[in-house]
């Protein structure tokens, strides 16, 4: 471990001139993190289909644990006696976990919401009661040791229109993080988040914001999007979010993981992003393009001895076709490995480019040749020309 002062210090180390992109480096109690940073998410201590040492081997600095789903299995005891996720899982590398939230709405059928905190019908086989609360949140996630933790918010579905909900949900977020940085444990090497909510009601996000901004932490979120809003909506939020965060800290964007979501938000200002997608649609047979996406399942690939994509240097693209694929893939686990391998791979290096532009001072170059690439046709959709004039990049 690093001596260092804070549990997370961040530094800019160039902007884009022309968008509110930038490039940071977060140093953690596990290393450092360039940012912009595509996080993967290794829900239950594992990143499906890949070993720690393949991970580490793909220079995959950051991936994320979930709190409620390690909180039931193995619990907070195991981790304790185990020294944390870190040495369970044998990963030297940083780790974010979730506050076991978001489960509020994927898991709402089993969810009772009060002011105490979150009720969940047990996933496990003996289908216990489990009461999440900002404490319990904080006590499982400081036994799991991630460099950076979130604290437990009151989550509401984009699509839920009454008001009246999300106000509250925002004043108890609010609340909830209070009693979550009164019950840590861990303050010198781990990191709590704060949640900004307020789903699509700017003036809600505003308050959720400037209350936040008031705690002493060392970065920020924005939670409850991607969760079926419309992209114009959607973009908005994101932009205003950043414009009212400090600017000395990192912004992070939960569950965003679309290559065309990660260009346009670090152009709107996002350092950190998360999300199921890469892995799960390689789980389908599914592989990831600069222009798109393509199921090997299909037939047309049958006969196609070419690699995945001929410009990634993943060992999966290095050794194996796309025929080779379509005869595996959803088959056999050995496919769920090559292929979420690319992915990750993909992820990587659009990061990377992302970041190379930004430096280099190409970026508004790199954003229009990535949209063309991927709308051939030019016909793009609103919310892409939208939220790229809102940061003077015309396409």
């Amino acid at each position: 471990m690093n001596n260092i002062k804070s549990p997370l210090i961040f530094e800019i180390i160039g902007k884009c001139e022309t968008s509110k992109a930038r490039v940071g480096r977060m140093t953690l109690p596990h290393g450092p993190v360039d940012t912009p940073v595509f996080m993967p998410v290794g829900t239950q201590g594992t990143l499906k289909g890949m070993l720690p040492e393949q991970l580490k081997a793909m220079n995959l600095q950051i991936m994320l644990a979930n709190t409620y789903h390690l909180g039931t299995r193995p619990g907070p005891k195991v981790l304790k006696k185990a020294g944390g996720l870190h040495k369970f899982m044998n990963w030297d590398g940083n780790l974010l976990t979730d506050s076991g939230g978001f489960q509020m709405v994927s898991l709402l059928k089993l969810a009772e919401i009060t002011e105490e905190g979150v009720k969940f019908q047990s996933l496990n086989e003996h289908k216990n009661e489990v009461m999440l609360t900002p404490e319990h949140s904080i006590e499982i996630q400081n036994a799991i040791g991630a460099d950076i933790i979130m604290q437990l918010d009151d989550v509401v579905s984009t699509t839920v229109p009454d008001k009246a909900r999300i106000e509250e949900s925002v004043h108890r977020t609010t609340r909830w993080l209070d009693r979550c940085l009164q019950a840590h444990q861990n303050p010198d090497i781990q990191s709590i988040f704060p949640i900004v909510q307020g789903t699509l009601f700017e003036d809600l996000r505003r308050i959720s914001a400037s209350e936040h901004i008031k705690r002493d932490v060392n970065g920020f979120a924005i939670g409850g999007l991607s969760g079926g809003e419309s992209k114009d909506d959607f973009w908005k939020i994101v932009n205003l979010c950043t414009d009212l965060l400090p600017k000395n800290k990192p912004v992070y964007l939960m569950g965003v993981g679309f290559a065309v979501d990660l260009v346009i938000c670090s152009a709107l200002g996002v350092d950190m992003f998360d999300c199921v997608f890469p892995t799960r649609t390689a789980r389908f047979g599914c592989a990831l393009l600069m222009n798109g996406q393509i199921n090997l399942r299909k037939k047309q690939y049958a006969l196609d001895f070419n690699p995945i994509d001929s410009d990634c240097t993943c060992s999966t693209c290095k050794n194996y076709t796309r025929a080779y694929l379509h005869g595996i893939v959803t088959e056999l686990p050995v496919a769920c490995h090559l292929l979420t391998e690319h992915n990750l791979a993909f992820q990587l290096r659009l990061m990377k480019t992302i970041r190379e532009n930004i430096l280099n001072g190409t970026f508004k170059e790199f954003v229009k040749k990535f949209m063309e690439d991927l709308y051939p046709k030019k016909d793009y959709p609103s919310w892409i020309t939208d939220s790229l004039i809102a940061v003077n990049i015309t396409l």
